[in-house]
């Protein structure tokens, strides 16, 4: 077994850690009360410490803009996750184009030799009903994209009872944390 297992990982606020966290220094700066502990990848490295993410996820980003961010973080990689889509829908975009795209980023991944684990979109407290049919409808697409391990992220949350999330739109540091301890596979 590795001593250490390196994690490429592209999306957005998601795996950013939004709204107590981001993997970029100068956003992070700005936070009042920056945690560690609002993201899913630090929940995942404490169920398992050979876990190393390199994490490219910027609030706000859509799955095309996604795609961008691979060559950031795959270099020396083992694996990768691909998480995204929430804001494909929030911002009125085709589901079917945002499904094509993850599909791309993960053939890019896999074509480099990875291992790829891709995560469904999550619920959207804040969302209205037919955000919540469009978050279905491009979960389905999602969960038809072959040859990767499948991050059940919505599910994870829609099965907790009580509040997940602070803001209506990002998992609370419990949301992450179930995220991170309950939903997170390694790709293999």
């Amino acid at each position: 077994m590795p001593e250490r297992i390196v994690v490429a990982v592209v999306g957005d606020s998601i795996s950013a850690g939004s709204p107590l966290w981001d993997p970029d220094p100068d956003v992070r700066a700005r936070i009042d009360s920056p945690d560690e502990r609002s993201q899913w990848q630090w929940w995942a490295a404490r169920v398992d410490p050979r876990l190393e993410f390199r994490t490219r996820a910027v609030y706000g980003t859509r799955t095309d803009e996604i795609a961008a961010f691979l060559d950031d973080v795959v270099a020396g990689a083992d694996a990768l996750v691909v998480q995204g889509g929430i804001n494909d829908v929030a911002q009125g975009r085709r589901v079917d184009d945002a499904a094509r795209n993850l599909a791309a980023i993960v053939a890019r991944g896999r074509a480099l030799g990875l291992p790829v684990a891709l995560a469904d979109v999550l619920p959207w407290p804040a969302g209205d009903t037919c955000a919540a049919g469009e978050i279905e409808r491009l979960n389905e697409l999602v969960h038809d994209v072959a040859g990767v391990t499948p991050l059940p992220f919505h599910d994870t949350l829609a099965s907790v009872e009580g509040p997940w999330s602070d803001d209506g739109d990002h998992p609370s540091v419990e949301g992450y944390r179930l995220l991170g301890e309950r939903a997170f596979r390694l790709p293999g």
